[in-house]
């Protein structure tokens, strides 16, 4: 008899145990609360259950059956934040392009050589695109309405070459432009020209065709 108890006792506590892995495996919606039965101590404190019939799960199958669990891996990933587009880059305008031309002096002697250069500035608050290639420049010498020289009537070579101006960038020739104070035509370039005269002359200079004042020099 004694054994026959002990049986019931045994079954009854397997009966709590089995109930609280199903309602863990199927019902994981309810919490950790929920993973282990919930078990009364005697006066004793044998730590044996009072009644077999807390076996008895509170919620009824159809109510669980209904609510389907919810799988992690179909929870859509949180959308990465994305940097952006940088506006496009156009190219200058004229009015934001400040063209000056600069002579290494404002005299010269006998014999010496005038170094002409330029000076290109974006005035723009954006940043821009400008072919600063020798096929965009042109040096001229002027004196009064007589032009004696330009750059561009014995050139050999020219190439072209795409910059970007940041917004207040000022950029200068690379390396001065000399000029042998001579009269120049596309039809003399292998020949002898006639040399410039002491007096006054003016020198304007154009990139990306934009126009630059003219500055005054003097020859002796």
């Amino acid at each position: 008899m004694y054994r026959r108890r002990r049986l019931a006792v045994l079954l009854a506590v397997l009966l709590v145990v089995g109930g609280g892995v199903a309602l863990a495996v199927w019902q994981p919606w309810n919490g950790v609360g929920a993973a282990a039965p919930r078990t009364t101590t005697s006066a004793s404190g044998s730590g044996v259950p009072t009644s077999p019939a807390a076996s008895t799960p509170s919620a009824s199958p159809s109510a669980t059956a209904d609510a389907a669990p919810t799988d992690p891996a179909e929870t859509p990933a949180p959308a990465e934040p994305t940097e952006p587009e940088a506006a496009e880059i156009t190219q200058c305008e004229t009015r934001s392009l400040a063209v000056t031309a600069v002579t290494d002096k404002e005299s010269y002697g006998s014999g010496e050589l005038p170094q002409l250069s330029i000076t290109l500035a974006n005035t723009g608050a954006d940043p821009c695109l400008i072919d600063v290639g020798t096929a965009t420049q042109s040096f001229t010498i002027t004196s009064g309405s007589d032009t004696w020289w330009r750059s561009t009537d014995c050139q050999s070579e020219s190439g072209n070459q795409v910059v970007q101006l940041a917004a207040g960038q000022t950029v200068s020739s690379a390396a001065p432009l000399s000029w042998d104070r001579t009269r120049s035509s596309v039809d003399t370039c292998g020949g002898n020209r006639p040399g410039a005269l002491p007096g006054y002359y003016n020198l304007t200079v154009t990139i990306g065709g934009v126009l630059s004042q003219p500055v005054q020099f003097r020859l002796r």
